[in-house]
């Protein structure tokens, strides 16, 4: 398999196709320097093989250990130094550009982390760092948009309560089963977390499916928390303890949210987080009521899910930072490289609900 086929096991979306034809064109290798920025911070949430099915909506929360190994590759390829992101920070804070940097974070605290991505940042010595939401260990905190995955997975029909009424769906083949997780997902979204949570249980109880059971067989436990910690390439941030949009929530429920995930941190692990993340982190779910809070707290950084590059203008605001997704939609170098390129950033910047940061 040559590197440009990399783990592409699907024909590639709309944007994918956006990003080869930058790519094809040469228009990325053309890109004014300027737009790539001083450096780059990857958002990756899971690390695995692929399931074998057609059913798998939450792909784009998954890259397979091969694409990352790549992904390091071409970083360095291209003159990036790896740091951690700590170190990173104190670079942009300080107005280091004397090269570009490549920080890797994984948001929530996903078992693969341990199991499955720290083999590979191993192997290239290179630095990482997990946000972890400590609900998931602690047992407390629900992967709802994977009980959800799986509930429509194995379902012929599916029937969910919403204030202004009910949206039911057969689910019998994979066509009608993504259309009802397309109408169904964001529909809850668009919810309250405490109604969307709410609605969550009553399907998997419904459906027969074991919230916590899923929790424990996904997410790290504390005993491996402290394992991946232990090691010298990893750090554990913060990333609230319930995983809770912060903006959907009041400033008083959005401060004891990530107070309390701090205090988890700091008994289990023994020290203080100086970094955090914010849960889902896009325009809708973290906004400057939510940045002035993480400053508040006196975090070095903050990061959102805010497609872009790190820019020297973010050094004076470092609780807004942007990241690059590591999208399982993605999973090819030609679009990696579009993509560090800084121009699909510069040329979608004018359309605001992207969340081009």
């Amino acid at each position: 398999m040559t590197s440009a086929q990399t783990e592409t096991y699907r024909k590639p979306t709309a944007m994918g196709r956006v990003l080869l034809a930058l790519h094809a064109s040469g228009a990325a290798r053309l890109a004014p320097t300027a737009l790539a920025g001083i450096g780059v911070i990857f958002m990756l949430h899971r690390v695995r093989e692929p399931d074998d099915t057609d059913f798998t909506p939450n792909r784009l929360l998954e890259i397979t250990p091969g694409f990352l190994d790549e992904t390091i590759r071409l970083v360095r390829e291209r003159g990036y130094v790896c740091l951690s992101l700590d170190e990173a920070v104190t670079r942009l804070k300080e107005g280091d550009v004397s090269e570009r940097f490549a920080v890797f974070t994984l948001d929530d605290g996903y078992r693969d982390n341990l199991t499955d991505a720290l083999p590979v940042f191993e192997r290239h010595s290179v630095p990482f760092t997990v946000y972890l939401t400590t609900g998931l260990p602690d047992g407390t905190a629900e992967i709802w948009w994977v009980a959800l995955e799986r509930i429509i997975a194995s379902s012929i029909a599916v029937r969910v309560m919403l204030p202004d009424g009910e949206i039911a769906m057969f689910t019998r083949d994979g066509f009608e089963k993504h259309a009802a997780w397309n109408k169904i997902y964001w529909a809850l979204r668009a919810l309250p977390e405490d109604l969307l949570r709410a609605e969550v249980r009553r399907l998997a109880a419904e459906h027969g499916l074991d919230l916590q059971a899923l929790t424990r067989e996904l997410a790290m436990s504390w005993d491996e928390v402290r394992t991946l910690v232990a090691h010298p390439l990893a750090s554990i941030e913060a990333h609230t303890a319930e995983h809770f949009a912060q903006a959907g929530l009041s400033d008083m429920r959005a401060l004891a949210d990530i107070e309390q995930g701090m205090t988890r941190i700091e008994t289990e692990l023994g020290y203080r987080p100086r970094h955090f993340s914010y849960p889902y982190g896009d325009p809708s779910s973290a906004g400057d009521a939510d940045f002035a809070r993480a400053e508040a707290f006196g975090f070095r950084s903050a990061t959102t899910t805010r497609k872009g590059l790190i820019k020297p203008e973010h050094a004076g605001r470092p609780c807004r930072l942007p990241r690059l997704s590591l999208n399982g939609e993605y999973q090819d170098r030609r679009m990696l490289e579009a993509l560090l390129s800084g121009l699909p950033f510069a040329l979608a910047r004018p359309i605001r609900s992207l969340g081009i940061d």
